[in-house]
């Protein structure tokens, strides 16, 4: 398995965030990435460096105005005379407050989501970087393709994580839909039709909204419920896409402590769909944080069920990438990480 990656993600390193009126420690740290690689490389995987992103490539799923806001946040900010250490909202934009701010207390709370998307020195730098192994990797797919080769895959390890992001707000951890930013590069280099699905623990809610009216990128996500967990307000079975994207939207929310065969039915199911769509190429958002070990724990897959995860999904014939999303701190994220690229690559011979 080819897994691309960066150095330049460790620029984004947040401190903290607010979570049920506490300011705790943030686990989207760049340790992450460095247990993800150590894991890969420990597999015999080859490691391969993200290139910088084509900003047009990140452009051709984020709105203008939304990244010219992460790119001068932070100089804003710190020309505040009593700024705080992160830029975490204080005030959000809501459903009865329309106007734009200018002021950059109020465009962190129009442009970031929640507080759990802290922007600090390096944010910026650490997001395009991450989209760079995003874009690297789609890239790898598609020259595969064009050279004929039979199922082709590649691993993107990406932090910071991107799915929570929409075009235009940032969320959840997540800056820039690097997801999004691969499906699409996909659909620019020539592919009808593109289907991402993904098996993160949370919704994939950015993903959602940026495609959510388009029909030529399918979208499936399986994820713990949203009523009793974040995102909360998106996630649910209703929800199928609207005008020409009406019907190319799946959601599967799973019940709190679905473990190994929940999971794996549903993904069958999933996958089912997704294969009825019949898509060029598949984009999975890999998530890790649905084991039974994730400090943001909500499901309990274990890592022998991330390995049948990976078989699964090495056992369609779509050229596949995967690229990192959660999957936080513990004993066994290595573990799980590993049992996945090995799934996929049993099935689909090396």
């Amino acid at each position: 398995m080819r897994v691309v990656l960066t150095e330049d993600h460790a620029s984004h390193a947040p401190s903290g965030f607010i979570a049920r009126g506490n300011r705790i420690d943030n686990p989207e740290i760049p340790r992450r990435a460095e247990i993800l690689a150590a894991a890969a490389e420990a597999g015999g995987h080859t490691l391969l460096a993200g290139q910088m992103v084509d900003i047009e490539a990140v452009r051709a799923v984020h709105a203008d105005d939304y990244l010219a806001f992460l790119e001068g946040a932070w100089d804003e900010w710190t020309a505040l005379p009593d700024h705080g250490a992160e830029i975490i909202p204080n005030v959000h934009s809501n459903r009865n407050m329309f106007i734009h701010p200018t002021h950059i207390i109020g465009k962190s709370g129009h442009y970031q989501a929640d507080t759990a998307c802290p922007i600090g020195p390096g944010t910026w730098t650490g997001a395009l970087a991450s989209a760079g192994v995003a874009q690297t990797a789609a890239e790898l797919v598609r020259a595969d393709m064009a050279a004929g080769e039979a199922a082709p895959h590649a691993y993107a390890l990406c932090r910071p994580p991107g799915h929570h992001a929409y075009a235009d707000q940032a969320g959840g951890f997540c800056f820039l839909n690097n997801s999004a930013i691969a499906a699409q590069r996909l659909r620019d280099t020539g592919l009808e039709r593109v289907a991402i699905l993904d098996v993160d623990v949370h919704h994939g809610n950015g993903t959602q909204g940026i495609f959510y009216r388009r029909g030529d990128v399918l979208t499936v996500s399986i994820h713990g419920d949203p009523t009793s967990f974040y995102p909360f307000f998106t996630g649910y079975a209703d929800e199928i896409g609207a005008g020409p994207g009406r019907g190319a939207n799946l959601n599967l929310p799973l019940a709190r402590g679905t473990g190994d065969d929940g999971f794996l039915g549903t993904l069958d199911h999933a996958l089912a769909w997704i294969a009825a769509c019949s898509p060029d190429a598949v984009v999975i958002a890999l998530g890790l944080d649905a084991s039974e070990k994730d400090p943001l724990a909500f499901l309990a897959v274990t890592t022998p069920g991330f390995e049948a995860i990976g078989r699964r999904l090495g056992a369609t014939d779509w050229p596949t990438l995967l690229v990192q999303e959660g999957g936080y701190i513990s004993d066994i994220l290595g573990d799980n990480l590993a049992a996945v690229l090995k799934g996929v690559e049993a099935a689909r011979g090396g």
